[in-house]
């Protein structure tokens, strides 16, 4: 594959474009970074008690899919019947191994001087078929021995209940379109805090439900989720309903059994983009971009965290529009009684982040009839001369986004809320020197330094996706996202540090973000947020 240019090498490149304002706003002290040249104005000291971090996920990291009572998950059963549908044909089978790697692996985060491990639990390891008959021991005990062994090294768990990895069997009773998996689900949560709760202080109930939902737009020829169920437009509605009860109904349960002894924190993972107006100087397409982060983020952001609760006003309206001139009776998308508003609202001790990149939007309708994207009435874009990973094309480098959504949170749902970035990562192709990864992260911390110092949002945690690189759902093991290389093709699976494990130690052992990296983020606001300095 011809790579395209690099990072390092692009931001050599002087773009040269018209000034943007209003949405499109320049901080004033980036502007001040600039007219001091080398002599920057901050040292980006983190804050002493900044947790830092890195993240893994059960399916892309464990393997051993059918060793230790373990049964069969939506992603075993979609790899296995439509190896097509992954880049590489590839699959979690084996994965990075970590079922039989941990202790090694958890040395290595010791080792980069990281405090935190973000990590999901199975929910086919702890009860193969989704239920609770079928508590497998087994499943338990692997888990208590990866938490233990954190625990040993003075590393906090950080434990996600949901990472996409559904129970087959419970997908054979409709999966998260049926709303008996709530209780499914309670009874889960309920095994995890009796077991964990202990030790586990850091609870993530799903992650990322806009993208987990994506299994019920389906494209069953191959090209989409597990389950790959073709329901576009009825079925992601439907299933993002039933996560946002389940979600509820287990932070309820540990509030009212578990809070007063655990004392832990239970919050939920929202993925957004950042939205930019595609021409800045257009209302239109400002109030565009406002309304595909309503749609992605406010989907389930608005229900948990917003003062008045329920999904956000122009996604109701919207979504009912479109489905009275499509003949349906009544929305596609679901409501809440009065009473399920005041339950879900509010169900959250922090906010969990997840933030990669940064869109362009504009106002046109695109994708099938229905379908959440036509929905949105919302096309997304990105210039060409944008950094961008090299094998996901999604992935563009734009760090100050990540700063505009941290303020986006406080201004939109109130400084109240702590913040933890639960992912933030860089995607290539793996290669042990690994400059691009490095400056994205230096870039983004930078940004997320400020939103903590200049804006003052509660930030408190930063986790690095990941660790290891691992099966990149359907992008396989194409697309590497570690600070350490695995060499699949190797049994043994053999680790070798990345130059981004390097920095990470760096930042573990300063507690400061190198100043150099503030060049690249200078060069990249000019780039991102057409700053003409």
């Amino acid at each position: 594959m011809t790579k395209l240019v690099s990072l390092a090498a692009l931001l050599l490149v002087m773009v040269t474009i018209t000034v943007g304002a209003e949405f499109n706003y320049i901080y004033p002290e980036d502007s001040e970074i600039d007219k001091e040249d080398d002599h920057y104005l901050y040292n980006f000291t983190l804050p002493s008690d900044l947790k830092i971090g890195v993240g893994s996920a059960a399916y892309q990291y464990e393997g051993a899919w059918n060793e230790g009572g373990k049964g069969e998950s939506i992603w075993d059963r979609f790899t296995h019947t439509h190896p097509g549908a992954i880049a590489d044909r590839k699959n979690g089978d084996v994965a990075t191994d970590f079922y039989h790697k941990y202790k090694d692996d958890i040395k290595r985060i010791k080792e980069l001087g990281l405090d935190t491990f973000r990590l999901s639990i199975a929910w086919t390891r702890i009860m193969p078929s989704g239920t609770i008959s079928s508590l497998n021991q087994q499943g338990i005990d692997f888990y208590n021995n990866v938490i233990n062994e954190l625990i040993k090294y003075g590393i906090t768990p950080m434990v996600t209940m949901y990472h996409w990895d559904l129970p087959q069997y419970l997908q054979d009773l409709g999966g998260w379109t049926n709303e008996l998996i709530v209780d499914y689900f309670e009874d889960y949560a309920d095994v995890l805090y009796s077991y964990y709760g202990d030790r586990v202080k850091w609870w993530i109930t799903i992650n990322e439900p806009t993208k987990a939902v994506e299994g019920y737009n389906g494209n069953v020829t191959g090209s989409g989720y597990a389950p790959n169920v073709s329901l576009p437009g009825v079925g992601s509605y439907l299933a993002g309903h039933t996560m946002l009860k389940a979600h509820a109904r287990a932070y309820h349960l540990y509030n009212n059994k578990y809070r007063e002894h655990q004392k832990g924190q239970i919050s939920i993972s929202l993925e957004t983009f950042w939205y930019e107006p595609l021409d800045i100087n257009s209302r239109s397409d400002r109030n565009a971009a406002e309304q595909i982060l309503e749609f992605n983020l406010g989907w389930f952001a608005d229900p948990i965290y917003s003062e008045k609760g329920d999904y956000p006003d122009i996604m109701k309206r919207k979504i009912a529009e479109n489905s009275k001139k499509e003949g349906y009776r009544r929305s596609r998308l679901p409501e809440f009684s009065e009473e399920e508003v005041n339950y879900i609202r509010g169900t959250a001790d922090f906010f969990g982040l997840n933030q990669y990149t940064t869109n362009l939007a504009t106002f046109r309708e695109e994708g099938p009839t229905p379908s959440y994207k036509r929905d949105t009435g919302v096309t997304l874009s990105a210039p060409s001369y944008w950094p961008v990973s090299e094998t996901t094309k999604w992935e563009k480098v734009a760090p100050k986004g990540l700063r505009k959504v941290l303020n986006y949170i406080k201004d939109h749902y109130g400084d109240k809320w702590d913040v933890v970035i639960t992912e933030n990562g860089f995607m290539d192709d793996g290669a042990t020197t690994d400059t691009s990864r490095v400056i994205y992260l230096a870039t983004y911390m930078m940004e997320m330094w400020k939103a903590i110092y200049i804006d003052g949002v509660k930030v408190v945690g930063y986790v690095i996706w990941s660790l290891l690189d691992n099966l990149e759902w359907t992008s396989g093991y194409i697309s590497r996202a570690g600070i350490f290389h695995v060499d699949f093709s190797d049994p043994d699976k053999i680790r070798t540090p990345k130059e981004s494990a390097e920095f990470v130690k760096t930042i573990t052992s300063t507690r400061q973000i190198p100043i150099k990296y503030a060049r690249y983020g200078k060069e990249l606001n000019k780039i991102e947020f057409k700053d003409p300095s």
